[in-house]
């Protein structure tokens, strides 16, 4: 149909235009991608487990051209490189042969343990995929947008990057990723600090008791069940981890008093966000809302200014 003919239409054109316009934009070689924030580990799924998150999110646009280029605004854009070969969304064009000139509006903190290195690299490799026809599927493009990650970790980890291309509850293994739609509520409560991943890992025991791997494999089970059922109780008990969260947990000024306020508050379960600082609660829907400002009020009793983020399990990556 003309694109003339779907403007004039009386009733629906807008609706119509607005399906047809992702195609009317590739066809131009151009396209928007909105992809989510993640919170990863999830508590007992280190380097294993992921969501996507309903907000906050990134937005990148992509236009074809000879060589990338990168352009960024939106949070804490000014520390992050415009240098394709220091910024994630370069690796993922390289790895796609897909030169292109790439706006990065950040809506994800850099160094917020809310996947920020993730959700560009994700949206830059869905987006490129789709702009130049490579025909990967979203689980393919895991592997890729893990690519960029490594830039800024130092290592591919697929934990961030694969809910937030293929949405939901995901489970990322060396044998690839299992994916739950789940629908869960959760509150993100992001603190003025500043957790890097590289110094978040670092502080990782290098070993665990008997004991604790048995608690941590029973309480995995019982999050993955949990993300079935979409039952917040479960999900919240999932969260409990003796082994990596405590270690991190001495990064997070007030992590402590943060986590019991919001307990008794309501929250089914509480946990460090990835590399932190964010701390992530579970909930039912009734109680998002007073979880949020006991949250934010715990962090201001300890001086440390926060925002807050009431949320829930979302989908993956949309072009737009």
């Amino acid at each position: 149909m003309p694109l003339g003919r779907v403007l004039s239409t009386a009733n629906g054109s807008q609706c119509r235009f607005a399906t047809f316009l992702p195609t009317l934009l590739k066809l131009a070689g151009m396209l928007t991608v909105r992809a989510p924030a993640t919170s990863a580990n999830l508590g007992s799924g280190f380097d294993v487990f992921g969501v996507a998150l309903e907000r906050p999110a990134d937005v990148i646009r992509l236009e074809k051209a000879d060589r990338v280029t990168i352009e960024m605004t939106g949070a804490g854009s000014q520390y992050i490189p415009e240098d394709p070969d220091k910024n994630t969304v370069g690796a993922v064009a390289d790895a796609l042969d897909a030169p292109a000139r790439i706006q990065i509006d950040k809506g994800v903190r850099p160094a917020s343990g809310l996947g920020s290195s993730a959700a560009s690299a994700a949206a830059a490799a869905v987006g490129l995929n789709e702009l130049y026809d490579r025909g990967y599927s979203r689980e393919e493009l895991v592997p890729i947008a893990a690519k960029g990650e490594a830039v800024v970790s130092g290592d591919a980890h697929d934990d961030n990057v694969a809910p937030s291309i293929m949405g939901g509850f995901t489970i990322a293994t060396e044998q690839g990723v299992t994916q739950v739609d789940a629908d869960i509520p959760l509150v993100a409560c992001l603190p003025d600090i500043v957790v890097s991943t590289r110094d978040a890992r670092n502080v990782v025991p290098e070993t665990a008791r008997v004991d604790q791997m048995v608690e941590t494999v029973g309480n995995a089970a019982a999050l993955t069940t949990g993300m079935h059922r979409d039952d917040p109780e479960l999900v919240g008990q999932g969260m409990h981890d003796t082994v990596v969260t405590p270690a991190r947990a001495k990064l997070i000024d007030g992590y402590e008093q943060v986590r019991e306020a919001a307990l008794a508050a309501g929250a089914t379960g509480v946990t460090i966000s990835g590399a932190g600082p964010t701390v992530m609660a579970a909930c039912a829907e009734d109680d998002r809302r007073q979880i949020a400002s006991t949250m934010l009020d715990a962090f201001g009793e300890r001086g440390v200014d926060a925002r807050v983020y009431q949320t829930r399990i979302g989908g993956g990556a949309e072009v737009f």
